[in-house]
């Protein structure tokens, strides 16, 4: 069946998550008197990676809510016990050095302005919808998605197939019409396959491997691969 929308991903797909965080942590530690605590920003970095995955996993499983699992990761980050006021304005400090940070991946909008003609565009993210909504409102791009869904208020994350079709309902499109672009190629790629739609692993870092999966490296490869142009080469070269 032919495609007729694609279904996005955010952070590290079309936004450079990774770099605005770096960014938002080491302006963060600064302010905050705290470099000399660890050895180098991307220790803390790494550590403050861990915890969200971490606390994401406890909200994502039902025992705790969206807020809570922010205020417990600085509690856990800093080692102190802070009450939930503290915990939730130090959370928004460094929300503010990591948004000064925020940009898009230069073949974002390029990519989005080659498909815009022939596919539907939404969104489907691990996160809540008041903070992806703004987002993508400040980065310039929230005009060019009909709708905009995330794990916090649908209350089921990727990889589950539910969340890939609560997307496809939104669109009212069967999987099957509908390809998913994200940078995991198990919560995004394997997750939408597995929900029936086709799946694709935006492999930005060119980390190869998984040859089950449809990889591309970056977005300028997206129109050729929905649009079944060999100029790329055989299928294997996604894959």
């Amino acid at each position: 069946m032919q495609i007729r929308a694609v279904l996005w991903d955010i952070d590290d797909t079309i936004f450079d998550y990774a770099g605005a965080d770096r960014a938002g942590m080491l302006g963060h530690l600064r302010a905050e008197g705290l470099t000399d605590r660890f050895a180098t920003v991307e220790e803390a970095l790494l550590r403050w990676q861990e915890l969200t995955r971490f606390h994401w996993a406890r909200f994502a499983a039902g025992g705790v809510d969206y807020e809570a699992q922010r205020r417990d990761q600085v509690r856990d980050f800093l080692g102190e016990p802070l009450d939930d006021d503290e915990a939730a304005a130090w959370f928004a400090r460094y929300l503010g050095h990591y948004e000064t940070a925020w940009k898009l991946f230069p073949d974002t909008v390029p990519a989005l302005d080659v498909l815009a003609a022939d596919y539907r565009h939404a969104v489907l993210s691990n996160a809540s919808v008041r903070n992806q909504e703004r987002k993508l409102r400040v980065l310039g791009v929230r005009d060019r998605f009909e709708t905009v869904l995330c794990a916090a208020e649908l209350g089921v994350s990727k990889p589950a197939a539910e969340a890939f079709h609560a997307a496809c309902r939104a669109m009212a499109l069967r999987p099957e019409e509908v390809a998913y672009v994200g940078d995991q190629p198990d919560i995004d790629a394997r997750g939408a396959v597995e929900a029936g739609l086709t799946g694709i692993w935006l492999d930005r870092l060119g980390l190869g491997g998984r040859p089950e999966l449809t990889r591309i490296t970056g977005l300028d490869q997206l129109p050729g691969l929905l649009r079944g142009d060999t100029r790329f080469g055989a299928s294997e070269t996604f894959g």
